[in-house]
Formats: structure tokens, sequence, C-alpha cells
């Protein structure tokens, strides 16, 4: 196209779209030829009579099927950022140390969902609990489609069970808040004037003897204008985690922008639901009866360890169904 690299940015944004088009079609293209693949060394075991042959043939369908799987799923990627990668923060409410607690295990839970997919994840914040669990986390899971996954995980999670940290035994209720953002692409310009932030340093938590821990490393960023904070401690220097903060920072800005207009045209003016009864989009009973259920989509399942190991695919794609 004539004069398409006179402007540097619109190319720029038009090459990156390109690339993650090519993503997709690779992606198709791929699956296509190891079916032609597996469909002709059928026909061949068949008209030879060949057992290994076969065999093979048939070891090879749960790859495809989980493929035609992650297939579908992306084909439900129409949101305007769902191809970024996310920034999540998970929050203990009500529930005290077995809230903070229940942070660690929905952590743990991300991460391993995470690793599975092939998607990078980093910690970048935590805020250890007074006792034991964790306050707050945030991560950021690298990849694409990570925010058109994880998008479905925003909101209230309940835990029911018999509490480790009650001597009588007791069953005890605790909710966790899980924030999903986009990392922005560069090519999203959020306005934030330098006089309406408050920075601070610190030192970073953690286990001792690390370089982290031995300088005020640790970024926290405060937006006066909405109390808006980001806080990156993860990086080894101060700069870097600067940067991260900051990208953290416009994004939740923009969220808080896009909720803001959307409340505006809709006309959604109700009361912020607090993390506690009520407002849990997931429920996980580990006693008295052993279930997990999602409340929006209505979806069961009784393998509470599955799902706490990572196997989340079965809610989000409910949940992508269900958006639609």
């Amino acid at each position: 196209m004539p004069g398409f690299w006179d402007d540097a940015d619109t190319a720029k944004t038009v090459q990156k779209q390109l690339g993650k088009l090519q993503d997709v079609i690779k992606g198709w293209e791929n699956g296509w030829d190891a079916l032609d693949e597996a469909d002709l060394l059928l026909e061949m075991a068949s008209e030879e009579k060949d057992g290994d042959t076969e065999n093979e043939v048939a070891a090879s369908l749960p790859e495809l099927e989980t493929a035609l799987e992650v297939a579908e799923l992306e084909c439900m990627f129409s949101g305007e950022h769902d191809a970024s990668s996310a920034i999540v923060s998970i929050h203990a409410g009500a529930g005290g140390t077995e809230a903070q607690d229940w942070v660690g295990i929905l952590l743990r839970m991300y991460l391993r969902w995470a690793e599975a997919k092939g998607f990078k994840a980093t910690i970048l914040d935590v805020l250890a609990g007074d006792e034991a669990g964790t306050k707050s986390v945030t991560f950021i899971v690298k990849g694409r489609f990570g925010y058109g996954y994880l998008r479905s995980e925003l909101g209230i999670h309940r835990l029911v069970r018999i509490s480790p940290f009650d001597a009588s035994g007791r069953r005890h209720t605790s909710f966790a808040s899980v924030m999903v953002m986009p990392e922005l692409d560069d090519n999203i310009e959020v306005e934030i004037d330098d006089k309406d932030l408050r920075i601070d340093t610190y030192r970073a938590s953690g286990s001792g003897g690390q370089h982290v821990n031995k300088t005020d490393s640790a970024i926290r960023i405060t937006h006066l204008p909405t109390g808006t904070v980001a806080q990156c401690q993860n990086e080894r220097s101060q700069h870097r985690n600067k940067d991260m903060a900051m990208k953290m920072l416009a994004s939740r800005l923009y969220e808080l922008e896009k909720k803001r207009q959307a409340e505006q045209q809709e006309g959604l003016h109700g009361d912020k639901k607090g993390i506690s009864w009520g407002s849990q989009i997931r429920s996980y009973v580990l006693q008295p009866y052993r279930l997990i259920k999602d409340h929006r989509t209505e979806v069961e399942m009784g393998n509470v360890d599955s799902v706490l190991d990572g196997n989340l695919d079965m809610f989000i794609k409910a949940y992508l169904l269900w958006a639609k």
C-alpha cells in the first residue's frame, strides 16, 4: 500500500494486528495438517490391517481434541483486549487469617493453570498476612489471550471448609476478591499527570539475603485523584519496578474509566458489592460436602482437588458462552 510506512505508529499497530492474525491462522493450519496426517495413517492402517499404526493414530487423538478445544475457546475472544496478557490481583476479604490463607490457595491455582497453558506467570507484588497466608498479591500472566481467559475470574470467590487455624475444628466461610486487567498495548495512551502521583519507595518483602531485600527498590505509586494504588517489588532495580508499577497503574485507571463510562451509559448506580457473603461469583465448598459451583453459569464440579490444582477450563468455557 503506497504511503503505508509514512505513518510509523499506524504501521506498527497494523503489523502487531497482522502478527496476531497470523498466529491464529498458523494454529488452524497446524491443526488441519495434524488431522490430515492422522486420517492418512488411519486409511493406510485399515488397508494393511496394521494394529500398531492404528494405536499410533488413537494415541494422537487426545492431543488433537485438546487443540480443537483451545481453538474453540479462542473463537470466543472478541473483546478489545482479549489477546493481551493479564494483570491479576487477589485480595483477602472477610475471614481474617482464614481468608488470607485462601488468597494463597487461589494464587497456587492460577499459577498451576498458567503453567499448564504454557503462559509465563510472574509475581509482581505480595503483602504477607499477619499470622499466615497472604493479604494481597499481584501477578502478571504473559501470553496471547491471557486476559481473554482470565477475565472470567473477575469477582468474589468464596471458600467453605474446616479451618486449619481453628483448634475447635469448626467450619469457616472466607472470601477473596480477584481483579483482572489487561496489560495495555504501547499504542493505548492513558494520560497521567505527574503532579497527580505520589511515589513511595520501600524495602521489598520476602526471604532474606536477596538483593531486593537489601535496598529500597520496591515502588508504590498512588494516583491521588482516584486513590488508585499500584506497586511492584519483583524486579531488582528501582527503575524497572517503577516502570512496571506505572503499567499496572495505567491498566487500572483505564479499567476504572471504562467502568465509569459503562455505568453512565447503562444507568448502573447500585452500591458496590463488598468482599463478603452474597456477592460471590463462585463457591468452593470443602465441608460438609465437596463441590465447586459457579453462580453465574450454574456449572458445578465435584472434583475439588482437580480445580484447585488449576483445572479451570470448564468454568472458563462456560463463562465465555454465558457472557456471549
